[in-house]
């Protein structure tokens, strides 16, 4: 089966345009207003209305207040939704919609912790294993030991640090049902490269 390949932090529409031409298959947009990938519910609904069928479009939050997620779920199609903070399950699965969870792996020091933090979450559709810890929510463009991946029976989303140079790797060692870039296809923090997104 291929890799999916999803490309997040879009706050252009030519890069949401040159995603969709390179055929992405998800689309990442930031509402946590601390990232420099940011985007306003005015910004998300011109950029969403270029998503076309069969390219889905993911909300990124990070421990927003729940009526913030009803509210931008009111204004823009999305079609899943990414945690990347400290929410519960609980407060994951009220919005009816499909999620994920981002596992915050600079906090968890081996496979064995990982596979602890991961039971929290049993009805997340996918984990998506990135660099970050609870000090930075993501989109360092830092990569983590790829060896401390644990065992899941759900889709592997894998994030954090790739690149061109070493997205080919980490696909050919792990079988990720996913990847997710984000600095790594960028020319400046929220200003994605058409170059780099082909590569």
């Amino acid at each position: 089966m291929p890799t999916r390949i999803k490309i997040c932090g879009l706050t252009r529409a030519d890069d949401v345009q040159a995603a969709i031409d390179c055929g992405a298959d998800a689309l990442g947009f930031v509402f946590y207003d601390r990232s420099p990938r940011h985007v306003t519910l005015a910004q998300a609904e011109k950029l969403l209305v270029r998503v076309p069928p069969l390219v889905s479009a993911v909300g990124l939050f990070v421990d927003a207040p729940a009526d913030t997620v009803r509210a931008t779920l009111a204004a823009v199609p999305l079609d899943q939704l990414q945690f990347h903070g400290a929410e519960s399950a609980d407060y994951c699965r009220q919005f009816g919609r499909r999620w994920f969870k981002a596992v915050p792996m600079r906090d968890l020091p081996s496979a064995k912790a990982a596979a602890a933090w991961l039971a929290a979450y049993p009805d997340s559709s996918a984990f998506l294993f990135d660099a970050f810890g609870q000090a930075q929510m993501g989109g360092s463009g830092e990569a983590f030991d790829w060896s401390r991946l644990p065992p899941t029976d759900r889709p592997v989303i894998l994030a954090g640090g790739l690149h061109v140079g070493n997205v080919g790797e980490a696909i050919h060692r792990f079988r990720p049902f996913a990847v997710d870039v984000s600095s790594g296809v960028e020319s400046a923090p929220g200003v994605k490269s058409s170059a780099k997104m082909r590569a």
